[in-house]
């Protein structure tokens, strides 16, 4: 089920998801490599949020960094939800603070949320004995499945189309 926040003046949806504690057991490798491949997928998208919010956090540094020494009179403009209003640097500095901070705290949780996220791949991993076979290791895999009978599932790496 999808769940919708608004921070800074922008909309994300992010989905839902159950551990892997929670899950029914899948019915087949495809099944479980699906799985595994959805999770890897959300890491990503996890990965790729906390990168824009950092990118953001430093933004307002730069801008906290640059207008604290200035006069709290002077003019100074700032672009809320698609607008250019014109306030004082005493209006706009608390502000820009607010949202660092409140960026800062997001992106804390998202630290959370990954290290949760990658502990349950890991349990995922070890539970269906997934490995990663990579391109030139394929030659090494086809020994190995001769030699031994322990099952697992493999899976390719990881698509970079997301």
């Amino acid at each position: 089920m999808p769940k919708e926040r608004s921070f800074n003046g922008r909309r994300t949806v992010t989905m839902a998801s159950k551990s892997a504690s929670d899950r029914k057991e899948p019915p087949n490798e495809q099944a479980v490599a699906n799985i595994y491949t959805a999770m890897r997928s959300e890491l990503s998208q996890i990965y790729s949020n906390i990168t824009e919010l950092e990118m953001q956090v430093s933004e307002h540094t730069l801008v906290i960094n640059a207008i604290q020494p200035l006069d709290p009179s002077r003019k100074c403009f700032r672009m809320i939800g698609g607008v250019l209003v014109q306030r004082t640097i005493k209006e706009v500095l608390p502000a820009v603070q607010r949202n660092k901070e409140g960026l800062e705290e997001v992106v804390k949780k998202l630290y959370e949320t990954l290290e949760k996220k990658k502990k349950d791949l890991s349990e995922f991993e070890a539970k269906y004995k997934i490995r990663i076979r990579k391109h030139d290791d394929s030659k090494e895999e086809e020994g190995n499945k001769k030699e031994g009978n322990a099952q697992g599932v493999l899976v390719g790496p990881a698509s970079s189309s997301q």
